[in-house]
Parts: C-alpha cells; structure tokens; sequence
C-alpha cells in the first residue's frame, strides 16, 4: 500500500496499523526496500518512519500479519529472497544444518558428516549439531563393517590396515580382502538400515533371538537380546527431526491469526508447502456437521506436489530445523512415514491443542 506523504495522513495512517507480530516490506524511492520482521507492527513502522530514518524516504508498505515463529521464518525467508535474491540467507542469517552422508558415488562408500546436501550419496538428516551428527555416526558404524578412513583406496595387500581391521569392524577393503561387490552389500545393509529407521537390523536380530530361545540356546539369545539393546541404544541418538532426504515428510501445527484456528505446513521430501488454515468451528455438508478428522483427511488426501530443486530443500530443512530444535517452538510437528498412513488421531488431538492454548 502507497504510504501518505508526511504529515496528519500519515500519522492517521501509522495510528491504525496493528500493533501484533508481521512480516513486512518498506520499499524506498531509491534503493532496495528494507525487510524485517517484529512482534509490534505499529510501533516498528512508527520508528522507521521518524525524520532520522526513512521518514522521507518511504514510499510503500506491504506487510503479512503472523501467529507463529515458523509462520513469520518461512515469510521472512520468501521476502528476502525476492528482494536480495545474491544475499537473502546472510540477510535472515540461516545456517545449514548437518547430515550424516553416505559417499555412494566412492568406489568404496564411507560415510561423512557434512552440511551441503549434494545430487549424489545417501544424506540422513538434519540434526540438531555436527556434534550430535558425529556421535550418531559413530555409533550407527559399530553395527556395520564399513571403512572409517578417508583416503582414496588403492586396494593392495601390502597396505598396512589399520586398528578397525585389525578388530573385525571393517571389512578392510584397502587390503584387498574384498571386491568392491561385496563391500557394496555391506554398504546396502548400511543405507537400509538409515532408510528403515533401523528396523531392517532390529527385526533380524529379534527373529534370531527368538529362533534361538526356541531351540534353548540361551547363551545365543542373550548375545541377539544385546544386539538389539545396542540397535535402540544407537537410534535413541538419532535427533527428532532426522529422516533421509526423500523421506522427510511431516506436518507443522502451529497457531494462525484467527482466533481457534491452526495453520498446517506440510514438509514433502524436505519442501515446505503452502499453508492452509484449519478451523475448529464446525463445517457442513447438505445440512450435517463434518468432523475435524474428516476435513483434515480430505485436505491431505491429494497428489504430492513435483519435486523442489535440491537447494531449496536445503534451505527449507534448514528452516526446519531453526524452529524445530529452538527453544522457543511454537506449535508441534508430527513426522509422516507415509502419506498413505497419516496418523489422523494424533493429528486431531495436535490441532485442538494448538487451537485452544493460550496464545502470547
């Protein structure tokens, strides 16, 4: 909107805009416009707009009214980016997360922590820090024979090894003692076990220990009960928010502007999606109240949108992760398996939740 030129238009202009949390845009005559975001409106407009300011200056304001801090991330980080496309992230101070990387495209595939996510390799992720990557990293390695070092191999027998080899906790490919095939199926038995939230090596060892109850082994049992104590030991590292890359599904509920009322934000492979406002109040269809289950089932049960170019998931995850691992998390996030199977029950229970706390 075209702001009045100085004076009692303007200041009957500024008197009535909302003193509640927004997004906004001035733009300038000359230069490029200012973007920010505030928890008053009003009052922030009222100081940029003082003589010392951009009082002169000013020309137009577009601002979005928000409910929610992921609300007013995801909006700031739309805006900066159309207006300071070569800075938008230093400008909103976004900073990527980490992942734990399977180095697929490697001869001899390792793992890595790292913050990029890259066209090629298996990424699982975001975590709350690199140190909370690393140590998932570590411990993911104990169940899997895979190379802990960093070097381009050169398998030969005359390679010296080191101390995993030596401990059966690699399968030493650098000497030479396995193809690349067969290191391969190690690695596939690696990615499968990320890919099924660890359920690929659970399920075996729990099978096996009860094979061997069966047949009273015991002693065997007991070995496979272990494994699995250290299988949920090492996915209890995994932070909340870390899936594979095209797995990253969830639904972020959080409050919206009108009063008794959510907004969902669906993630899809690591792509937030446009917001839609869901209501408590009752809705009808030919004179009969429609329930909040089934209005939810019907907004959600549509075709998944294409996919987004891999830096923009990027930058989308890392927005997740800004607000999922903050302390200060408005609304709640449930993480999706498969659109097919949305926990509905969980999902009615958020949204009255969310509807009806008490808003700052």
């Amino acid at each position: 909107m075209r702001l009045p030129p100085p004076g009692p238009d303007r200041d009957e202009f500024l008197a009535g805009l909302p003193d509640g949390p927004a997004v906004f845009v001035l733009r300038l005559r000359e230069g490029r416009p200012h973007v920010g975001r505030t928890a008053l409106l009003g009052r922030r407009i009222r100081r940029l707009l003082s003589p010392g300011l951009f009082g002169g200056l000013a020309s137009e304001l577009e601002f979005w009214p928000v409910a929610s801090r992921l609300a007013s991330s995801l909006r700031l980080y739309e805006v900066a980016k159309e207006h300071y496309p070569d800075s938008y992230l230093k400008l909103i101070k976004l900073r990527m997360p980490a992942y734990v990387r399977v180095l697929l495209s490697n001869e001899f595939p390792r793992t890595a922590v790292t913050n990029r996510l890259g066209r090629t390799g298996l990424f699982y992720g975001p975590f709350r820090s690199r140190v909370s990557a690393e140590a998932f990293e570590v411990s993911v390695l104990e169940h899997f024979q895979i190379r802990r070092c960093a070097e381009e191999l050169v398998p030969s027998p005359e390679h010296p090894g080191c101390m995993y080899g030596e401990m059966n906790q690699c399968l030493r490919p650098c000497q030479g003692v396995v193809s690349p095939g067969e290191y391969r199926s190690e690695v596939r038995r690696l990615t499968d076990f990320l890919a099924s939230s660890g359920r690929s090596l659970a399920e075996v060892a729990e099978v096996t220990r009860d094979r061997f109850s069966a047949e009273m082994e015991f002693e065997e049992a007991a070995r496979q009960h272990q494994r699995l104590e250290k299988i949920a030991a090492t996915w209890r590292l995994r932070d909340e928010l870390a899936a594979t890359l095209n797995a990253a599904h969830g639904i972020a509920v959080t409050p919206a502007v009108a009063g008794q009322s959510v907004e969902l934000r669906l993630l899809i492979a690591g792509a937030w999606q446009p917001p839609e406002e869901i209501s408590l109040a009752a809705e009808t269809a030919a004179d009969k109240p429609v329930s909040l289950d089934r209005r939810l089932r019907e907004r959600l049960e549509r075709p998944m949108p294409a996919e987004r170019p891999l830096t923009e998931r990027q930058e989308h995850l890392a927005l997740l992760s800004r607000w999922g691992y903050s302390s200060w998390r408005d609304g709640e996030w449930l993480p999706v398996e498969d659109w097919s199977r949305v926990p509905y029950r969980r999902l009615v229970n958020m949204v009255h939740r969310v509807a009806t706390s008490d808003r700052p």
